[in-house]
C-alpha cells in the first residue's frame, strides 16, 4: 500500500469532547459509534457524537486502535484494566437512542 499525504482542515471552531462511555451499533453497510459522556453518581450520560462508518473502515480502526495502544504502553507502561469492569458495563441500558 502506497503512502499518501492529505491535508486535514480543522474548523477552529470545533469543540474537543471527552467521552467515556461507548454505545456500538452496526448494520450490513456500517458501524455507528454513539460516544457518551457518563456522569459519574447520576445514571446519567449525555450524548456528544455520533459517527458512522463503513465496516471496512471499522476494521481499519481496530487495527489502527490496537497499534496505538501497544504504543502508548511500551511508551508509559501497562494500562491496567479491573477484571470486573468488562462484565459490569455490559449489563449497562441507554435509553433515548436506539
Amino acid at each position: 500500500m502506497a503512502n499518501r499525504e492529505i491535508s486535514v482542515n480543522i474548523p477552529g471552531d470545533l469543540d474537543p469532547v471527552y467521552s467515556n462511555r461507548i454505545q456500538i451499533a452496526y448494520k450490513e453497510d456500517e458501524f455507528t459509534f454513539l460516544f457518551l459522556h457518563e456522569i459519574p453518581g447520576m445514571n446519567q450520560a449525555r450524548a456528544k457524537a455520533i459517527v458512522s462508518i463503513s465496516p471496512r473502515h471499522a476494521k481499519n480502526l481496530v487495527a489502527v486502535l490496537a497499534k496505538s495502544v501497544a504504543d502508548y504502553e511500551q511508551k508509559f507502561g501497562k494500562i491496567d484494566t479491573p477484571e470486573a469492569a468488562p462484565q459490569q458495563e455490559s449489563n449497562v441500558t441507554i435509553r433515548g437512542y436506539s
